[in-house]
C-alpha cells in the first residue's frame, strides 16, 4: 500500500490568509482593523469581577446575559440573536446551516477573501460578481439563480457602502435564498439593516465586537435575523460544540454592549480622524473610494502600491496590501489615533519625496 494513500480522502483547502500580527514593538499597526482605543471602563470591571473559582463552571450554553443586552440594544426579540466566537464563526456557522443546494452562492469579486475559504470548506459552489469601476455592487447581478448572497456592507476591503433601499431591492429578488448582510464596519457610517429582518424571514445580519467595541482579542461576533433562521443556526451550533464561549468573554461583552455612551464616542473619534485624513491623503496625491468603515482603501496616481507598502515596512508602519488584479495598487490603511496617522502622513510625504513625487 501506498505509505501517503491516506492523503487521498484529506480535504484541502486554500486557507484565509490573516493580517500580519508582528512581534516587534515600536510600530504604527495600521494592517488589521483593529481599533486603537481599549475597550470600555466597564470590560475591565468586569474581568475584575470575575471570580477565579468560576473558571471549573461550564459557560452558559446560550449566553442568556449577552443575548439579552443584544437584544434590548437592537430592538429585537431574544430570540432573533445568535452569539457566536466572532463574526468569522457566525458567518462559518450560517454558511454551514444555510448554503446546502446545489446552486451557487453569490458574492463580490473584491469583498472579504473568507468568504471562498468556507466555501472551499464546505464544498458549496460559489460565484463572485464583479463590482463595477467605481467598486460598487451592481444589483441585477444578484436577480437569478442561487443558493444564496453575502456580501459586506460596507465592503472590505473597499469600505464602500451601499444604500439600504438597494440592498432591499435584492432581498425582494431573492425569496427563496439567505440573504447574508456581513456588517462588520456599519457602526462607523450608514444605516444597519437590521430593520429589514422583521420584514425579510430570509435575511440575516451580522456584526462583530472586534471593530468598534475594541474587542477583537475577545471574539464575539453575532447575527441578527428570522427566529426561524436564529434556531436553526443554534440547531447546528449545538450540535458541533454547545460551549462556544467562554464565561469571561460573555460577561465583557455584556459589559461592552451595556456602555452605550463610551462606544459612542469612541465610534465618533475615529469617524473624524478618518475624515481628516481622507484629506491629508488627497493633498498628496491619493485617490481612493468615499470610505465609511474604520479604513481607508487608497493608492497614489504615480506610486505603486507594492513600493509604498515596501517603504511604510521600513519605517515600521504596517498597512495592508493584496497583489491581486484590480487591486494591486490599493493599500487598506486602517484608522488609528490622530497621532498615528499623522506620523503616516509624515511618512507618506518622505517617501514621495525621495521619489521625486512631492
Amino acid at each position: 500500500m501506498n505509505a501517503c494513500s491516506f492523503e487521498n480522502n484529506i480535504r484541502r483547502v486554500e486557507p484565509y490568509v490573516p493580517g500580519e500580527q508582528p512581534k516587534e514593538r515600536n510600530i504604527i499597526k495600521l494592517n488589521t482593523n483593529e481599533n486603537p482605543y481599549p475597550p470600555s471602563p466597564k470590560v475591565k470591571e468586569a474581568l475584575e469581577s470575575f471570580s477565579y473559582s468560576d473558571m471549573r463552571l461550564y459557560p452558559d450554553t446560550s449566553s442568556e446575559e449577552l443575548v439579552r443586552a443584544l437584544a434590548a440594544r437592537y430592538h429585537v426579540k431574544e430570540s432573533q440573536i445568535f452569539v457566536g466566537v466572532g463574526s468569522d464563526d457566525v458567518i462559518s456557522m450560517a454558511f454551514l446551516t444555510f448554503f446546502n443546494s446545489q446552486k451557487p452562492i453569490l458574492f463580490p469579486d473584491i469583498t472579504y477573501s473568507f468568504y471562498d475559504v468556507w466555501a472551499g470548506v464546505y464544498r458549496i459552489p460559489y460565484e463572485c460578481k464583479a463590482l463595477d469601476e467605481n467598486f460598487r455592487i451592481k444589483a441585477e447581478d444578484y436577480k437569478c439563480e442561487n443558493g444564496g448572497i453575502i456580501f459586506p456592507n460596507p465592503n472590505a476591503p473597499t469600505g464602500v457602502y451601499e444604500d439600504p433601499e438597494m440592498i432591499e431591492d435584492i432581498i425582494k429578488a431573492n425569496p427563496n435564498s439567505v440573504v447574508i448582510i456581513d456588517e462588520a464596519y456599519i457602526d462607523f457610517g450608514g444605516k444597519s439593516c437590521i430593520s429589514l429582518v422583521d420584514k425579510y424571514d430570509n435575511l440575516l445580519i451580522i456584526q462583530t465586537f472586534s471593530k468598534s467595541r475594541s474587542l477583537a482579542g475577545m471574539r464575539i461576533g453575532f447575527a441578527v435575523g428570522n427566529e426561524k433562521l436564529i434556531k436553526y443556526m443554534n440547531d447546528v451550533k449545538f450540535s458541533i460544540n454547545s460551549y462556544t464561549m467562554n464565561a469571561v468573554t460573555q460577561k465583557c461583552g455584556t459589559a461592552s454592549v451595556l456602555d452605550e455612551e463610551y462606544f459612542q464616542d469612541t465610534v465618533k473619534r475615529i469617524i473624524n480622524t478618518r475624515e481628516e485624513t481622507k484629506q491629508k491623503l488627497l493633498e498628496i496625491g491619493f485617490t481612493f473610494p468615499d470610505s465609511m468603515s474604520n479604513f481607508i482603501f487608497a493608492k497614489h496616481r504615480s506610486v505603486s502600491g507594492d513600493r509604498i507598502f515596501s517603504e511604510l515596512r521600513k519605517r515600521k508602519i504596517f498597512v495592508r496590501h493584496w497583489d491581486k488584479p484590480r487591486i494591486g495598487d490599493y493599500l487598506r490603511i486602517t484608522i488609528g489615533t490622530p497621532e498615528e496617522m499623522d506620523s503616516l502622513i509624515s511618512a507618506l510625504k518622505d517617501i514621495l519625496s525621495e521619489g521625486n513625487i512631492l
